[in-house]
């Protein structure tokens, strides 16, 4: 996959009509329809931000929730709207629908330095199909399509890939930091390299730690998945977490480590419990956890063989937390893999979902080199599969 794309900073806008495929799926009060966090908005102000200073006339679309092909009005972007343009301290206006009659008017009629927003795009079922008739529509209403939604880069819709069949298409400033940083740690690593890895499921990650074991030099695995790979060591895991039928791919994966000198650790104790619980007793177990209790974080001693791994290295990538780190007693691990990122000099990758959220709420965020805004989005391009929003840009 080439990562070296065009961004709006390679072409001409002034005076042109963009359609900008923003990321304004936020969160929402159910009761109230108001916007809980504004932080997606937020992140998008850079790129609109300089369009509108070259002069172009953007027309921005986004999906919010998932209407699947219905008009709902909990799920309408006109909250968005208004936000926005509190935000950027001037008016951006609202289209009642997508490619309806509203919408091209209102596009028509768009002066450069002027802002639009269309209505939900998952309004239309045809824009998760990525119908062509559909993202014809949507092109036809600009002369150059810049994407800047991460978030979604994995998925082939109308929005995200379809229109790049009609319009030249290049990344705005968030889809650019994105592939600068995760696509030079993947192709062109800092050394040494060290993955870190946690999260529920083994099945999760199974891609991305096959993608991983030809790059990195180390590769540190933590969280419930990290109980399949010790059953398949040969410990006893008590009524921790198992994929049973993941057990072979795990003895694989470390054979294949071990014959290409990649360093495979695992948690050589763990924090259990006998019940999962927020309120359950903490109980310190070496390698073997006895069977009436479950594996729920990594423990003292992993703490520190985790924490002296990351601190030798050149560069980190990290995805899904070390233990429930929800519960305030196993959140121990999670907050000390945060805090040797914050403090290891490397440069710091942490993948979007959980691992985000838990280096947001624990205070590091400015500490890292960068927080990924896409969950989904960044698996996929730590498995090295090919991203439909990413693949349909112009090259550099």
């Amino acid at each position: 996959m080439n990562y070296n794309k065009k961004t709006v900073k390679d072409i001409d806008v002034a005076g042109k009509k963009v359609l900008l495929r923003c990321d304004f799926n936020v969160p929402q009060d159910k009761a109230t329809g108001a916007i809980t966090d504004d932080k997606r908005i937020v992140a998008a102000l850079p790129t609109i931000a300089y369009l509108l200073d070259q002069k172009a006339a953007v027309i921005a679309c986004s999906h919010l929730g998932k209407p699947k092909g219905e008009w709902k009005q909990s799920l309408s972007l006109a909250p968005v709207a208004k936000r926005l343009s509190e935000l950027l301290g001037r008016e951006v206006l609202f289209a009642t629908d997508i490619v309806g009659e509203d919408a091209k008017a209102k596009a028509a009629a768009l002066k450069p330095g002027e802002i639009l927003l269309l209505e939900n795009l998952r309004f239309d079922k045809r824009e998760e199909k990525n119908d062509p008739e559909f993202a014809k529509e949507l092109a036809s209403m600009a002369e150059v399509y810049v994407s800047d939604a991460f978030g979604t880069v994995h998925r082939a819709h109308a929005s995200t890939a379809g229109v790049a069949a009609y319009l030249p298409a290049v990344s705005g400033f968030l889809i650019g930091k994105e592939l600068d940083i995760m696509g030079k740690a993947l192709d062109d690593p800092k050394r040494p390299f060290v993955a870190v890895l946690g999260g529920a499921k083994v099945s999760d990650k199974i891609n991305v730690i096959n993608n991983l074991l030809e790059k990195a030099d180390t590769i540190i695995i933590g969280g419930g998945m990290a109980y399949t790979f010790k059953k398949a060591e040969g410990y006893t895991i008590g009524k921790s977490l198992l994929e049973e039928d993941k057990l072979d791919y795990a003895r694989e994966m470390m054979q294949k480590a071990e014959a290409k000198g990649v360093k495979f650790l695992l948690p050589v104790d763990n924090l259990c419990a006998a019940e999962f619980s927020a309120s359950a007793k903490p109980v310190l177990e070496e390698q073997n956890i006895p069977n009436e209790l479950m594996g729920m974080d990594i423990g003292p001693k992993a703490i520190e063989a985790f924490s002296d791994a990351v601190k030798g290295a050149g560069t980190v990538v990290w995805n899904g937390p070390m233990g429930v780190f929800e519960f305030p007693a196993f959140a121990g691990g999670t907050k000390a893999m945060a805090k040797a990122l914050a403090e290891s000099g490397a440069i710091t990758i942490v993948g979007g979902g959980d691992s985000a959220a838990a280096v947001e709420q624990l205070g590091y965020a400015d500490k890292m080199t960068h927080i990924s805004t896409g969950g989904g989005a960044s698996l996929e391009f730590l498995e090295g599969k090919e991203l439909p929003g990413v693949a349909c840009l112009l090259d550099k």
